[in-house]
């Protein structure tokens, strides 16, 4: 159902530290005199969730995203009942939402990673009319997954990415003029990125996607928990993906409550489980000392341990962990945990996922799978529980497979911390 008019969803955005209810401004992203820092949400005025068929792809979820159109293109999660993986893990009911390509499952995500259900819902936020350029920051999936929504909609955008991730922006086809990459040169992280994007848009015509903050990025995601409780009829008892912001897992829960005040799915809070990559473990750190802040530490060790983990998206270094409604909350709220995963435990999950079910998954995925099998090991769950397991992103080698693959190449390599006026000249050329 492509491109069809569409009435723009009902919702009022409401403040999730005050409990204030205010409108969207059109892109709102804090509660306005609001003391301390909190993330918003949206509040929708269809409190039942019709769900549309498959044609609608991520839309099919539209009552709940805070959009004014539908975009080409899209694909929603997929969830189905495991069997052999379950199986060997003795779990009598684990559910799998696959976000990737898969075809014979129904996945058909050609950026292979959740991060598009994000771009289709913030890409979709957007006024169709909008004459500034978007400006997303990125450790790989998202930039590629913005990418490839933005230049097939024909919606300016620029990505800021690490020169050393710039492997993950690969596609199919090539990418329309309208998208610009921008990277920080080799050695930086994703925070270093962060802060490019920062002053990009401190800049006259360029506004922030908003990340966590932006209610269509969370709520994006948190089509996930979606597509898993209207495929298995209830809310799932554990919910299991690893973690870099944590934004999806926020969402997850956000959703999770919508769903109990729907009232058709059940009343339980899924437990989230979530993961980081070691030695790369910020939020892991911060949880297991019970501390609401994430605890100090040395920005170049920071950034060596992001260079060593396998799964490169799982590395922010300023996750919306401490801010109110934030991962921290999430976790308080649903009597969830951190679990950390070696890249050699995320390695042996990948492979046996792949062995089992039957499609490769990314590292992240990895990571997830790891962590679902440790709480196993550890026997930290009822194996009769409904487990949801996120595989944010899969498929990447069946699709390379089925594809001829191009590059996008960077329109400028930055130094950290490169002044303003440099940025600005290099902007005006990049996009006159």
């Amino acid at each position: 159902m492509d491109n069809q008019i569409f009435k723009p969803t009902d919702y009022k955005i409401v403040s999730v530290k005050s409990g204030k209810v205010f409108g969207d401004e059109g892109w709102t992203l804090d509660a306005p005199d609001e003391g301390g820092a909190t993330l918003i949400r949206a509040q929708y005025a269809q409190k039942q969730l019709t769900v549309k068929d498959s044609s609608y792809g991520l839309y099919r979820f539209a009552d709940w995203l805070p959009i004014r159109r539908m975009l080409k293109g899209s694909s929603a999660p997929v969830t189905y009942k495991s069997e052999k993986l379950a199986k060997h893990l003795g779990l009598s009911n684990l559910y799998i939402t696959f976000n990737g390509y898969w075809p014979e499952r129904g996945a058909s995500m050609l950026t292979c990673s959740f991060k598009e259900t994000e771009a289709y819902s913030v890409s979709a936020r957007l006024a169709a009319d909008c004459k500034k350029v978007l400006v997303v920051a990125s450790a790989g999936n998202t930039a590629r997954a913005f990418a490839r929504v933005c230049s097939d909609n024909n919606i300016p955008l620029l990505l800021c990415v690490p020169e050393d991730n710039i492997n993950a922006l690969w596609f199919n086809r090539p990418i329309n003029d309208c998208v610009k990459l921008f990277v920080t040169k080799s050695g930086s992280d994703y925070t270093d990125a962060i802060n490019l994007s920062n002053t990009v848009c401190s800049i006259d015509g360029f506004f922030a996607e908003g990340g966590a903050k932006n209610i269509a990025r969370r709520d994006g995601m948190g089509t996930t928990m979606l597509s898993a409780a209207t495929t298995i009829g209830r809310i799932p008892d554990y919910y299991f993906q690893a973690v870099g912001s944590g934004t999806g897992a926020i969402a997850a829960w956000e959703d999770n409550l919508r769903l109990v005040a729907d009232g058709r799915f059940g009343n339980t809070i899924a437990k989230l489980i979530v993961s980081q990559n070691a030695p790369f473990l910020p939020m892991y750190d911060a949880w297991k000392a019970d501390s609401r802040a994430l605890l100090p530490f040395d920005v170049d060790e920071a950034r060596k341990a992001a260079g060593e983990i396998t799964a490169k998206v799982l590395s922010n270094r300023k996750p919306p962990y401490s801010i109110s409604g934030g991962l921290f909350d999430a976790l308080k709220a649903t009597n969830g945990d951190v679990v950390a995963v070696t890249n050699d435990e995320a390695a042996k999950a990948a492979q046996l996922f792949e062995t089992t079910e039957g499609i490769d998954i990314h590292p992240a995925a990895a990571v997830a799978t790891a962590s679902l099998i440790k709480y196993v090991e550890n026997k930290q769950l009822d194996t009769n529980a409904t487990i949801m397991l996120n595989i944010t992103g899969g498929g990447e080698k069946r699709f390379k497979t089925d594809n001829d693959i191009i590059y996008l190449k960077p329109n400028h390599v930055f130094d950290i911390d490169t002044p303003k006026e440099e940025v600005e000249k290099v902007l005006k050329e990049a996009f006159k």
